[in-house]
């Protein structure tokens, strides 16, 4: 490895440990979407909407919290026993033990309170929903606190791509806070969805820029032209993040009001063809900064 990122690259991480985490974000950002407008469609058409019942996204609520305790797991378990992690233990004689892993580890734990808070709103009425809102915006304020805190001593490409991160964790913090403030507002749900979708293709940005895969040419952390160009893709994230969310109220729209019996199939083929566009465009900025 070259001083362009290489060695630093084999002692911070990997490219599995910024896209894993990057998929649960998008999947995340994509479902919270999705759920937002079916609200607001179904309530905007009671008539011939037949989606809207409140049992429904009751136990729509339980599947997220199950969903979101898996992911958190697998998450976990990737990170402490798979390609030589800790295994839980933090310190190894007179040194610490991987302690970004623990990082991403605290990271993955509090979105795993937030899914177990999901449950027991959804199944315990004596406790109040908007507790879901507030464990939410405990999760982002925290993952903020953590990448704040990530990268002392790196390089200055390194450290940029993570204040992006930081500002993006702080924000959807932010939205969700104002969630549980203001209730039931489909504009503040669907902004903080566009910051969950767009923290998830940064992940995979940072993970391309870190640890290039397939053995590609390493980025130079120390050209400040990198970081010009990195802040235009930023912004380019941050409208394909918009682009999802809309074409998602289009497909929903138009399935709803047409063809009840589609909303399936057309919300399947809008989950592929939405990946399928996030994957190119990143392989797309990969292969414009290597010419």
């Amino acid at each position: 490895f070259n001083t362009t990122g290489g060695e630093v690259g084999k002692v911070m991480g990997d490219f599995p440990g910024h896209a894993l985490p990057g998929v649960f974000f998008f999947i995340a950002g994509l479902w919270w979407s999705t759920k937002s407008i079916l609200k607001y469609v179904c309530k905007k058409h009671k008539r011939t909407c037949y989606l809207g019942s409140q049992a429904l996204f009751q136990r729509l609520e339980i599947l997220e919290g199950i969903v979101l305790v898996g992911m958190t797991l697998i998450g976990i378990i990737g990170l402490q026993f798979i390609a030589g992690g800790p295994h839980l233990t933090i310190k190894k004689e007179s040194s610490w033990s991987r302690l970004l892993r623990w990082h991403h580890l605290n990271m993955y734990f509090f979105f795993g309170l937030l899914g177990v808070a999901n449950i027991l709103c959804s199944t315990i009425s004596s406790l109040p929903v908007s507790l879901t809102k507030l464990m939410m915006s405990n999760a982002f304020l925290v993952e903020a606190f953590i990448f704040y805190n990530h990268t002392h001593g790196r390089e200055m490409l390194d450290v940029f791509v993570h204040q992006i991160l930081v500002l993006v964790s702080f924000l959807t913090g932010l939205m969700a806070f104002m969630e549980f403030l203001i209730r039931k507002n489909v504009l503040l749900e669907l902004l903080r969805s566009s910051f969950v979708l767009l923290q998830g293709s940064w992940f995979w940005q940072i993970g391309f820029v870190l640890f290039p895969p397939g053995g590609g040419p390493a980025w130079n952390l120390l050209d400040h032209d990198n970081i010009m160009f990195l802040t235009v893709c930023f912004c380019w994230h941050y409208a394909l993040a918009y682009i999802v969310i809309g074409a998602n109220y289009a497909f929903i729209t138009c399935s709803l009001r047409h063809n009840k019996n589609s909303i399936s199939i057309v919300f399947l083929l809008f989950l592929f063809s939405s990946s399928s566009s996030f994957f190119s465009f990143l392989f797309g900025i990969q292969r414009m900064r290597c010419r």
